[in-house]
């Protein structure tokens, strides 16, 4: 995380591919869950309009991939992300690192079963519609959580909901270029001073 000018600038990797998440529980026992190479780039290719959300909550949005200020890609790591924001809340928590990770939102579009070697079931999500990504603080428990539902057109769509923990850096220049900006002003002042 970085701040300059009142603009935070975060960047992250809000889910890395092919790595197995923490066991989460489902009504069918416990699993673990990897997103596939590619899904991630599939998905944001089908919707050019991802929104990035401040723990999940709609009245919270700050900002989306359409309004320039969220860059999301999927590399050889995972889904990469970069956020820019003004939002003085979303500052003010950096800056008292009450920031604690990155979540996403989606409907299954497609996925498949297998297990691990420990024998615990293990789900790939291949095709998914990522509905949302967002920045988590401390007030959110950082582990993965479990579904909800919502009703669309008579019809029961599942929103899944992932995230966990991440170690996040922070680094405030605010101060550094408040000094900058005073020892250019003495340096200025001693000038005149010598040319006098």
């Amino acid at each position: 995380m970085e701040i300059r000018n009142n603009e935070l600038t975060i960047k992250g990797y809000i889910n890395a591919v092919c790595r197995d998440s923490r066991e989460m529980p489902s009504p069918q026992g416990k699993f673990v869950e990897q997103v596939n190479a590619g899904t991630w780039t599939r998905s944001l290719a089908s919707n050019k309009d991802i929104s990035l959300l401040l723990n999940h909550d709609w009245n919270k949005k700050l900002g989306s991939t359409m309004q320039g200020n969220v860059l999301l890609k999927e590399d050889n790591i995972g889904l990469h992300a970069e956020l820019r924001t003004i939002d003085a809340d979303t500052i003010q928590k950096a800056r008292e690192n009450r920031l604690v990770g990155w979540s996403f939102g989606f409907n299954k579009t497609k996925d498949t079963w297998g297990k691990t070697d420990d024998g615990i079931a293990r789900r790939y999500l291949e095709d998914i519609n990522l509905v949302e990504v967002s920045l988590l603080d401390d007030t959110q428990i950082p582990a993965y959580i479990g579904t909800s539902i919502e009703s669309r057109n008579n019809q029961e769509v599942m929103t899944e909901q992932r995230f966990f923990k991440d170690d996040i850096e922070m680094k405030d220049y605010s101060k550094e270029i408040e000094t900058r900006a005073v020892k250019e002003n003495l340096k200025k002042k001693i000038l005149i001073e010598l040319e006098l």
